[in-house]
């Protein structure tokens, strides 16, 4: 079965980003020719689920290719329908439906790309397998949360824990089955 995979950075004081959705804080840790496991990582995806504000930010900074590399299906959590571009699939519909129906289909494991409302969506469904998140040395006193309250107690299981020069902390646990 495919398992749903977090894989994110956030501030030591558990943010993904500043108010206003500001990434900058990111470049903290930048490096030339240091992906943080990132590529090893997308190796084993063939699909995203990611949510339409993150979406946008990345084609808005990066560029669409960051995600659709023509070799996955990609899925944009929005409330607003949208035609189709490419693989790219704007879905209004329930996410745990959506979730339940990837799952059981045969592929390579799944991506979930964040916001956190997408992320503590399938937290309250107990929907995530794998959670990869790296600390990145700052305290940004405010901001989006990773983890919202009113979710249910998750019990994990440590992977491993890999440190880098730039002060970058990577925790990588399981879902405890």
């Amino acid at each position: 079965m495919r398992k749903i995979s977090l894989f994110i950075a956030m501030s030591l004081d558990g943010y993904i980003a500043k108010p206003n959705d500001d990434l900058s804080f990111l470049k903290i840790v930048e490096k030339e020719g240091e992906d943080y496991g990132y590529a090893e990582f997308t190796a084993r995806i063939d699909t995203i689920i990611i949510g339409r504000k993150t979406y946008d930010y990345v084609l808005k900074e990066i560029g669409a290719s960051h995600y659709d590399n023509g070799q996955r299906d990609i899925y944009v959590i929005t409330r607003t329908e949208r035609p189709q571009v490419g693989r790219t699939t704007f879905y209004t519909g329930n996410l745990t439906e959506l979730v339940d129906r990837l799952k059981s289909e045969s592929g390579k494991n799944i991506y979930c790309d964040g916001g956190a409302e997408v992320i503590n969506e399938l937290l309250k469904h107990d929907l995530i397998d794998e959670f990869i998140i790296s600390v990145i040395p700052v305290l940004l006193g405010n901001g989006t949360r990773l983890f919202k309250d009113g979710r249910p107690e998750q019990i994990l299981e440590f992977i491993t824990t890999k440190t880098f020069e730039t002060g970058l902390t990577q925790l990588h646990y399981k879902r405890k089955k």
